[in-house]
């Protein structure tokens, strides 16, 4: 990394391209089906594990420096994709997300926490849970749209993919929505 400007990042696991492909034929027919949303790009899915906000280059150099070699070794982690639900809540919908279950993640987990906490990122006070944003509601949806996402997400059965590294990406915000590249890949074995 080049000093500069500060950089909006955050630390992911990436979706392999199969299975944000499978997850745009799933959306495109929902789309059709509910109401107004600005939905995610395909290119865009990914699993957040720290939001990082705006960022020093030298800040993400020391917390490269510090995380890469707590991460190495801890071994991939298996994520199964299925059910939906909302943020904050059904009744008060603001975000459409699909669940799933991860095994492996409680060590990365604390690891980028660690890490983060080294450079002056305060640690999250949430357990954090598996969550793949698929819509920002432009307005909350009514209850029987709220349903039809969750049966959606119910029936929503997604081939079980492995991750091997954590990236640390950069989010330039552009009009037609984040553009994210990849800075840093951390491998997990």
């Amino acid at each position: 990394m080049t000093p500069g400007d500060a950089v909006r990042a955050f630390l992911a696991l990436e979706i392999p391209p199969a299975v944000r492909a499978r997850i745009a034929q799933e959306q495109a027919q929902l789309k059709k089906e509910m109401p107004g949303a600005r939905w995610t790009r395909p290119e865009g899915q990914h699993l957040t594990l720290k939001f990082l906000g705006e960022i020093s280059p030298s800040a993400l150099e020391g917390l490269v420096n510090d995380l890469g070699p707590r991460l190495n070794g801890l071994g991939s982690v298996s994520v199964s994709l299925g059910g939906s639900g909302f943020f904050p809540s059904k009744n008060r919908p603001r975000v459409a997300w699909v669940g799933g279950s991860i095994e492996g993640i409680e060590p990365v987990v604390v690891a980028v926490e660690e890490a983060g906490d080294n450079v002056g990122f305060a640690r999250e006070k949430r357990r954090w849970s598996l969550h793949l944003t698929q819509a920002r509601l432009r307005k909350p949806w009514p209850r029987v749209a709220v349903d039809h996402f969750l049966e959606w997400g119910e029936t929503l059965r997604i081939e079980s993919f492995v991750c091997d590294e954590v990236i640390l990406f950069r989010s330039d915000l552009q009009p037609g929505g984040a553009v994210y590249t990849a800075l840093e890949r951390m491998p997990l074995r």
